[in-house]
């Protein structure tokens, strides 16, 4: 199930990122980043403003994910409400702001709609289910021939 976010309005609601902080949208795309990882599901990010210098779509070949810019002297709604009109199965497309209009739109179109509050409940736990995997693929280093020969040397003493 595919997912457009509103980057901004979503940065807005999440309590740990502030509108104004660059690294605030950043972080976002990084946690998005993992969302779409953990959820196997194509992300479609639109930001207001101009595209972060640090940040390449280029960074995302080859996945799902993408990020949205407006030209300049438009904003993110239109883009947004072109993603929506672009999509082929709306009935499995998810549309993620808390902008009444963006909502209405996607509505109109068949899209569901989540607000950045519930949305946020999702991500938490995608977020903490890509801990746990992290966890389990940690690479544990087996031991070289001379630890293993050290052990075996101080286990064969205690018998």
């Amino acid at each position: 199930m595919p997912y457009l976010i509103d980057g901004n309005n979503l940065i807005g609601y999440l309590p740990h990122l502030d509108i104004r902080s660059p690294a605030s949208r950043r972080e976002l795309i990084s946690e998005l980043f993992i969302f779409h990882k953990v959820k196997k599901t194509r992300v479609e990010v639109v930001f207001d403003g101009p595209p972060d210098s640090a940040i390449s779509q280029q960074d995302f070949n080859g996945t799902a994910f993408y990020l949205h810019y407006p030209d300049i002297g438009q904003d993110a709604d239109l883009i947004a409400k072109k993603i929506i009109s672009k999509e082929t199965d709306l009935r499995q497309f998810f549309v993620v702001s808390s902008d009444r209009e963006i909502i209405e739109y996607a509505k109109s179109k068949k899209a569901k709609s989540l607000k950045c509050d519930e949305f946020h409940k999702q991500l938490k736990r995608a977020l903490k289910q890509y801990r746990k995997i992290r966890e389990l693929e940690k690479n544990v280093e087996p031991p070289s021939p001379l630890e293993v020969q050290f052990w075996s040397k101080i286990f064969e003493k205690k018998k």
